[in-house]
């Protein structure tokens, strides 16, 4: 036996995780629908809602865009990253058999999805901060009344889309199904959880499963928390539950290869 045999294999160090870190930050990068519609597109909602619904009152000085109209464009930011874009990057990496390289080397391919999701929180960052900062700014918006609250209510709500968008990539055989697939999820979602319209509009049944999904149920915490109001505890066992079950079917199904 040489010396080479005994040797341990050496562990990736903070400069390979920065290194593979940045290089999903390029992949991300070059997809230029990935990039901008996640960062574009609720900027746009967020205008032409609070065009017409700035002023509006609800109740107890709290208006319609800061209960509903601010908290749905936050969270449609991690909703496509996290079930849209996400799924479809991990589902091409196996389907190149990239994962299968890694598993080769030092570089565990979990570091892979580590830093896929890395990135996808920085993306979901920056959403989040054009949002806040244009509400902000072009509608006089303040800082959430309970910013902690708000913090690990979304904290929890990004933390389920991107549960379900890993439960995507375990099931999708390639990338354009993982895109299918995160596609039809988000609008589902987003339509029985208020992106279309009010879900006091729907009927009872339908915005009660609305509410009781993770959009919806995102939707009315983080406005909840903006807005300084007690949270409701459904909404917050249902995003629980949503990591919970869709984390522990993704492992259970996610293939390397």
């Amino acid at each position: 036996m040489t010396t080479a045999d005994t040797l341990p294999a050496r562990r990736p160090g903070p400069r390979a995780w920065l290194a593979l870190i940045a290089a999903e930050a390029r992949m991300v990068a070059r997809d230029t629908a990935g990039l901008v519609i996640p960062l574009g597109l609720p900027l746009l909602i967020l205008v032409m809602n609070g065009l017409g619904t700035a002023d509006t009152a609800v109740v107890d000085g709290v208006n319609v865009f800061e209960r509903y109209v601010l908290p749905l464009v936050l969270v449609i930011v991690i909703a496509t990253v996290g079930v849209v874009n996400m799924p479809s990057f991990l589902a091409y990496y196996r389907k190149a058999h990239l994962l299968r390289r890694l598993a080769v080397t030092p570089a565990h391919p979990g570091m892979i999805l580590t830093a896929q999701l890395a990135v996808s929180a920085a993306q979901s960052a920056v959403g989040v901060a054009l949002g806040v900062g244009a509400a902000m700014t072009l509608f006089g918006v303040g800082l959430p009344a309970r910013p902690w609250t708000a913090l690990g209510v979304f904290a929890l709500a990004a933390l389920a889309m991107y549960a379900i968008g890993m439960l995507v990539a375990a099931l999708a055989p390639t990338g354009n199904a993982a895109a299918a697939i995160g596609l039809v999820l988000f609008f589902a979602l987003g339509a029985t959880g208020g992106m279309f319209g009010s879900t006091d509009s729907l009927p009872r049944p339908l915005a009660a499963v609305g509410e009781a999904l993770p959009f919806g149920a995102a939707v009315q915490a983080v406005g909840r928390a903006w807005s300084g109001l007690p949270q409701e505890p459904g909404h917050l066992i249902a995003l629980a539950v949503a990591v919970l079950v869709s984390s522990a079917l993704a492992v259970r199904c996610f293939r390397w290869e």
